[in-house]
């Protein structure tokens, strides 16, 4: 499989994920494909029109989880003003990129901390 074919499949996992949590919707601010919940951004997924390379941002403010994801090589912290908030840009594709299961793990972890507590607890019981 192709670098590009594995990052368009993991992009499409993660958004795929990140929709189908409870109280989640697709909106395009900036012309940018963003996952939110109640307004609030959950993962921000880029544009489609291989302008930039694929993808993901997520919010992870705790430590146990953000100082790891920044540990993964191509990982940093999000551009345009949004590193104060935890957020961390996560590749798709190259090498050590994280995997789709991985990615998913941290659009969850980014959901609890932006969602209200009785939707975290609705992802408790899933």
């Amino acid at each position: 499989m192709s670098v590009d074919r594995n990052a368009r499949r993991k992009w499409e996992k993660a958004r795929e994920f990140a929709l189908g949590l409870p109280g989640a919707a697709e909106e395009f601010p900036r012309g940018e494909s963003a996952g939110k919940v109640n307004g609030k951004v959950l993962v921000l997924l880029g544009v489609d029109d291989g302008s930039h390379p694929r993808g993901v941002t997520v919010g992870l403010v705790e430590e146990t989880v953000h100082a790891p994801a920044l540990a993964a090589p191509g990982t940093g912290p999000a551009g345009h003003g949004l590193r104060r908030s935890g957020r961390v840009r996560l590749p798709l594709g190259g090498k050590g990129a994280p995997e789709a299961g991985l990615l998913c793990d941290r659009v969850e972890e980014s959901r609890r901390t932006i969602a209200p507590r009785r939707l975290v607890t609705e992802l408790e019981t899933r």
